[in-house]
């Protein structure tokens, strides 16, 4: 099975859709797929005991992103949050400061670089990425962009407390829209589990939104530690039977080993 390139300068919504092809058959010409690009997902544990078994697998940083990559992933899903009066936007999944070292506070309460116990001087205490620092989104697609990586990008419902105030919402919408717009359009795509945070991106980044791209795949939660890949076989199944373009898993190793002999 061929890896697809991904060095194309193209938005995400078009380089993916440029992944459908047509080839013909031994018996005349029909009408075939390319096995989907795979985005990789850090993982985060079900349950009331989550924010103590969360391991911070999120491909947050850089070191993170590279490992997907090499476990077979096309591109990742990470997670942006804004700081303080929407002053940067940065990489992290949890609402507090969990999993990052010194006292629990909420990342909307913290100064990024200002202030006792700012976000940019606390570091990942636990799990794979131990002693990484958070990143700014400018700082984690600069990374992205060098390493010829696939973007998915979730803007936790968290933010509409800033994005939302008629007091910081221009601050924190610079802090989103303005680095992704500064990739020229170049395989980003935004998303938000937040109604109201989703129609705003539907205005402000038309041209990045998700929409069908990097459908969940697997059919196991994920917990702590992983269970085991095998689990996910019938929904995998079922999946790649609806041909999609790409497709989001925990598991980015085990699914491309898995695609082998099933799409071209």
């Amino acid at each position: 099975m061929a890896r697809t390139s991904i060095g194309i300068v193209v938005t995400a919504t078009a380089f993916l859709a440029a992944s459908v092809l047509y080839a013909p058959g031994a018996a005349g010409a029909r009408k075939a797929l390319r096995c989907p690009l795979i985005f990789g997902h850090g993982g985060y544990p079900k349950g009331p005991d989550a924010t103590r078994k969360d391991r911070i697998r999120q491909a947050n940083n850089p070191t993170a992103v590279d490992h997907l990559r090499a476990m077979g992933a096309d591109g990742v899903e990470a997670d942006v949050q804004l700081t303080r009066n929407g002053s940067k936007a940065v990489m992290w999944h949890n609402h507090t400061t969990n999993g990052l070292t010194g006292p629990r506070r909420r990342i909307t309460d913290l100064r990024w670089s200002t202030g006792p116990g700012s976000l940019s001087s606390r570091r990942v205490a636990r799990g794979p990425y131990e002693g990484e620092r958070v990143y700014t989104l400018r700082e984690w697609l600069a990374h992205a962009a060098a390493t010829h990586t696939l973007v998915l990008l979730e803007i936790k419902p968290q933010a509409k407390r800033i994005l939302g105030s008629k007091a910081h919402a221009a601050a924190g919408w610079r802090q989103i829209v303005g680095p992704i717009r500064e990739r020229d359009g170049r395989d980003v795509m935004v998303y938000s589990t937040d109604p109201w945070i989703q129609d705003q991106l539907a205005r402000r980044l038309p041209d990045h939104l998700r929409g069908p791209h990097a459908r969940w795949t697997d059919g196991v939660d994920w917990d702590e530690p992983p269970p085991s890949w095998e689990g996910n076989i019938p929904r995998w199944t079922s999946i790649l039977k609806l041909h999609p373009v790409s497709v989001m898993t925990n598991y980015p190793a085990e699914y491309r080993l898995w695609l082998a002999d099933r799409c071209a």
